[in-house]
């Protein structure tokens, strides 16, 4: 048994508190003008609905329902270019499996950002193994948050980058449905309906999703490389009115699934510049299915100057992904290669023998020229129970806004890795009939308390947000290997997670804020104590102006790393040294950058205008040099910039609105990025081309009689490599046409 207590760098100042979103905990002091459904609707959200200036301290971005309307995305790394000081590395083109950032932090399977639904804990299993190989369909939610800086703490665990929450649908108070139809080019389909209503107290809601493609890549030999997704949602809820306490039960069950023809295997460049949506024969058997549940009950208790919710839930995920891991091992030098070397230098030697086998231009003959399919299976459950406490009160002349909250969380992953051997044999993967191997079987257990308590003082114009956040873990992690039972660990680690900000309102409209946090990455239970967790104290000075129909916001931001800490994944293309998920330390590392973005609606000519821009600039820059066989870093040397880290994004929006019809124009440009930070591994001083993408999106409103609507994304079809990982050149998605129609009931 080993002992480990991770530290940061203000531990001594465990007991002062970090910054929380004092906007929300002031609205608990006026909410008795509000009803009680209402009041507990906002309890799932990060960011309240507010015209006015918002008044947390961080770079806060809400997307509300008629925002995702405009241009219906499924795929929410389109829907994040919204959102500034987000950074994404694409590999699918639909978003299935997304790699989300915030701030600099590694996009890989969006791992290092606290990802929530309805305020809960949404990735399989956020403490054992964060990767977010589940991410719930677009069309069911109703609003989206990205939340970064200091008030990150108070969703934890992952407190170096921020939060992403997302809001499904409530039940609504009265009678309400809707039937949304729409399909287009590679055999796009959707079909999303639902239907809710409340009788006296009890009120319920249903809401299904269907979306399929036929894909966008052309597989050599023909094949299909497309998906379909479902899921389904219901809600029941039961409202108590009270004289001086009112009360809210409910109870939500989701179920999704999904079977997608989706692979690891990119291209060459030259074969990308040739078509970029070809597939190779090699990948013709790669195939993810995977299906989730869910079970959440709430209960919200509210007072005349407090609020308190408390949420039980239960995620369970299954995932199977038959995918190309690479060519059989012969333990030789001369022979062994892997998939991302073959594909940079594909006339290189050996190399061009493995590039005609993956193509199906060669039959294997020999057997290190037989191809390995792996299954990586997996199953997950996370569950816990988390109380929240809003109270406004009057103390000492000072108006306080509290915010506390405990959360015991578990949660669990089981692997069972296999592989199988198969030749090519005419354009066609063939079973060599070798017997099936075993390549990982484990299991990794985590036990976290968590809390957090924070306390907004209001002061005329200043507002003073301190607060601290608690993370206490026990973690498990068992070889289940046949011979290797003794390979057990169980490790323990606790952290206090300080911060502070202030926010001064210059006017009714405009103010500035200033905060710093201390940022936190838990290592995985299978990792040696000699790993340690990711740490940072993260600074930042923003500026806020809104008064309704105008909004912007500038944050300058700096992360100060230090220890930064990435793992060996097959979404990287890292060749792992020891196994799967295997931890690297990287040391200090420098993040930095500029968050700016604006909204405004002109009026004019009969028309309303909305403009918008969202603009972010990041840096990077590793502080020591150090040698890694890590293969996104290499040999690092001082200065070196982390990979997948654009240092330019930017979005445009323009709209142009009638009475009962809308067009919307997106313009998105993101400079270029490197695919490896140091010298010595295969993508060394390879960087992806600076790319724009624009989306069109228009819609009619015939009232009574429906809605029909369209859009293209990709409007100019423009064919970019977006990254060379996971193994090979990767596409966005080329231009897709969509046609739907909607009615409500």
């Amino acid at each position: 048994m080993s002992s480990v207590t991770p530290t940061g760098r203000y531990s001594a100042l465990a007991a002062s508190i970090a910054l929380a979103l004092c906007g929300q905990a002031a609205a608990a002091e006026n909410d008795n003008n509000n009803d009680t459904q209402v009041r507990y609707d906002e309890t799932l959200q990060i960011i309240g609905h507010q015209d006015k200036l918002r008044t947390e301290a961080g770079s806060a971005t809400l997307l509300d329902e008629l925002q995702l309307d405009k241009f219906k995305y499924d795929d929410i790394e389109r829907i994040l270019a919204f959102v500034p000081g987000v950074n994404i590395r694409s590999e699918d083109g639909f978003g299935l499996r997304p790699n989300i950032g915030f701030r600099g932090v590694t996009p890989e399977r969006s791992k290092k950002i606290t990802l929530m639904e309805d305020g809960v804990l949404i990735a399989p299993a956020p403490y054992s193994a964060s990767a977010a190989y589940y991410f719930p369909l677009m069309s069911k939610i109703t609003s989206v948050e990205v939340f970064k800086g200091p008030a990150a703490i108070q969703y934890g665990p992952y407190t170096v980058a921020g939060a992403l929450n997302m809001t499904t649908r409530a039940v609504p108070e009265f009678r309400e449905g809707q039937l949304d139809l729409s399909g287009g080019s590679d055999g796009y389909f959707k079909a999303h309906g639902y239907y809710g209503d409340s009788i006296g107290n009890i009120g319920f809601l249903l809401d299904g999703v269907h979306v399929q493609s036929d894909g966008f890549k052309q597989l050599d030999g023909g094949g299909d490389t497309g998906f379909d997704k479902n899921e389904i949602m219901a809600k029941l809820r039961y409202t108590l009115e009270g004289e001086r306490l009112s009360q809210v039960f409910e109870l939500k069950m989701v179920y999704a699934d999904e079977a997608s023809n989706e692979t690891y295997l990119g291209l060459t460049d030259a074969d990308f510049d040739a078509n970029p949506y070809r597939r190779y024969a090699a990948s013709a058997n790669d195939r993810m299915t995977w299906d989730h549940t869910q079970f959440q009950f709430n209960h919200f208790l509210a007072g005349d100057n407090f609020d308190l919710t408390t949420r039980v839930y239960r995620n369970d995920f299954e995932r199977a992904w038959r995918k190309l891991n690479g060519f059989e091992s012969q333990s030789n030098p001369a022979t062994d290669r892997d998939l991302s070397t073959i594909l940079q230098n594909p006339n290189d030697g050996i190399n061009a023998i493995y590039y005609d086998v993956l193509t199906g231009a060669k039959d294997s003959e020999h057997a290190f020229e037989n191809l390995v399919l792996g299954t990586n299976d997996r199953e997950y459950y996370a569950q816990g129970i988390q109380t929240d406490l809003r109270w406004a009160f009057e103390l000492l002349s000072l108006q306080h806004n509290v915010q506390a909250g405990v959360r015991y969380h578990e949660d669990e992953i089981q692997r069972n890795h296999t592989e199988d051997s198969f030749r090519m044999t005419d354009g066609q993967l063939v079973s060599t009939g070798a017997a099936t191997i075993t390549a990982t079987l484990n299991t990794e257990k985590t036990e976290a308390w968590s809390l957090y308590l924070q306390d907004t003082l209001v002061w005329d114009a200043l507002e003073l947000t301190l607060g601290v956040r608690g993370e206490f873990l026990d973690q498990f992690y068992q070889n289940n290997q046949p011979g290797a039972e003794g390979d057990y660990l169980r490790k323990e680690s606790d952290i206090w997670l300080p911060g502070a900000s202030v926010f001064y309102r210059l006017t009714d409209d405009l103010g500035v804020f200033v905060g710093v946090h201390e940022g936190y990455v838990p290592t995985s239970p299978q990792q040696n104590p000699a790993v340690e967790s990711e740490t940072s104290i993260n600074y930042e000075l923003g500026s806020r102006f809104g008064n309704g129909n105008t909004q912007v916001e500038a944050v300058a931001f700096f992360n100060d790393f230090d220890n930064l800490k990435e793992s060996c994944t097959f979404s990287a293309s890292a060749s792992c040294s020891s196994s799967i998920d295997e931890e690297y330390n990287g040391g200090e590392v420098d993040v930095y950058g500029l968050e700016f973005s604006a909204s405004h609606t002109l009026r004019g000519m009969g028309f309303d205008w909305p403009l918008s821009l969202v603009y972010t600039y990041t840096d990077s820059e590793f502080k020591t040099d150090f040698e890694s066989d890590f293969t996104m870093w290499g040999d690092v040397s001082k200065g070196d910039p982390l990979p997948y880290l654009p240092e330019h994004q930017a979005t445009l929006g323009l709209g142009m609105a009638g009475n009962q019809w809308e067009a919307n124009v997106l313009v998105r440009y993101q400079s270029e990025m490197w695919e490896a930070s140091g010298q010595g591994v295969t993508l060394s001083g390879v960087k992806t081309t600076a790319f724009t993408t624009v989306d069109l999106a228009a819609s009619y409103d015939f009232g009574d009689w429906g809605e029909m609507y369209g859009k293209v994304d990709n409007l100019l079809d423009e064919a970019e490599i977006v990254s060379r990982r996971p193994y090979g050149a990767r596409p966005n998605k080329p231009q897709q046409f969509v046609v739907g129609y909607r009615i409500g009931f």
